[in-house]
């Protein structure tokens, strides 16, 4: 048996030290999981034509080099995805096939393609956390810099920083608090999400909506609706617990 795999009942520990033994090397998510990314267009350096008797717009022709790299990254952002996918559907099938055991040396899944992959992921305007970083300012030494997080996460040297504090406002006047992480802690949050999605995704039940990859409130209000409109329903409860997310720690 797999080393990677043990235990008698499905526990889901997510060890800081890397577990030793046999492992499967990490990997990515599918391509439906980032439909983001298909405004993500390649910024191409141009240069003036040597043809000065053409209009301005027609004098501008891409630079090779640009061009190139930009290709190369394309590529590579691919090759990411269909290792990462491969590894998390390894994952999915061990999850599925054996049910009642232990999930143990997780962290070995987060590997460069996984943080690579998760940094693409996450929205390229969003409000920098306390470190000041943004998407791109990061993406500006991509490589170094998610080896050099690759390598922190592995050795277990990795720490969250502490969130920026926001406050949103609310229509009735009041505030909201709201909590925005550093950018390498989004990175590794999403990395660790995708291979516990691989493993809890075969534990929930078909009527189950909430915080799941493919799936929202909207979806939940159609099978209710299906669900009334075939079934027999004597009760219908609503709840909503006042402040919940102002108030849980």
């Amino acid at each position: 048996m797999d080393a990677s795999w043990t235990g008698t009942e499905r526990s889901h520990p997510w060890p800081v030290a890397q577990a030793a033994g046999p492992r499967r090397e990490g990997e990515e998510p599918k391509l439906a999981m980032h439909g983001d990314e298909k405004s993500d267009l390649a910024i191409v350096a141009v240069k003036p034509a040597n043809n000065p008797g053409r209009p301005d717009a027609e004098r501008a022709e891409p630079r090779a080099g640009a061009e190139g790299n930009a290709a190369q990254q394309r590529t590579r952002r691919a090759q990411d995805r269909i290792s990462v996918s491969q590894a998390l559907d390894r994952i999915r099938k061990a999850a599925k096939e054996r049910m009642k055991e232990r999930f143990t040396a997780l962290l070995h899944h987060v590997g460069v393609a996984t943080l690579r992959t998760a940094f693409y992921a996450l929205r390229r305007d969003a409000a920098p956390g306390a470190d000041g970083l943004t998407w791109q300012d990061y993406e500006a030494d991509l490589d170094r810099r998610i080896e050099d997080l690759h390598e922190r996460v592995q050795r277990g040297t990795y720490r969250a920083q502490p969130s920026r504090r926001r406050l949103i406002p609310k229509p009735d006047g009041r505030q909201r608090p709201l909590a925005i992480a550093a950018l390498e802690d989004k990175i590794v949050q999403r990395a660790v999400v995708m291979v516990l999605n691989a493993i809890y995704e075969e534990d929930f039940l078909g009527l189950s909506y909430g915080f799941r990859p493919g799936r929202g409130q909207h979806d939940a209000l159609d099978a209710l609706v299906t669900g009334i409109g075939n079934t027999k329903v004597n009760w219908i409860l609503d709840a909503d617990i006042r402040s919940f997310l102002d108030a849980v720690s």
